[in-house]
């Protein structure tokens, strides 16, 4: 198992491969419709989005945990 001071990198890591999967497969679809190399075309996009969001949410995650902190009334 993974060691628990991993717990913020290990939940981005996941967080980003399926957010960015669904996405790009959504975007895909819109944009190409299901044409002949969609999935080609889709898991290229995948890769590319997955790059991006991995690293976003590692320094997103964090901000958006304080703002929903503050935003929740503690009974």
């Amino acid at each position: 198992m993974i060691n628990k001071k991993y717990e913020r990198i290990v939940f981005a890591f996941f967080m980003a491969l399926f957010m960015s999967f669904i996405m790009s497969f959504i975007i895909t679809l819109i944009n190409l419709g299901f044409v002949e190399n969609f999935v080609s075309s889709w898991l290229r996009a995948w890769g590319t989005a997955f790059v991006c969001a991995f690293p976003i949410i590692v320094v997103v995650a964090p901000m958006v945990h304080k703002i929903v902190h503050k935003l929740i009334v503690k009974i």
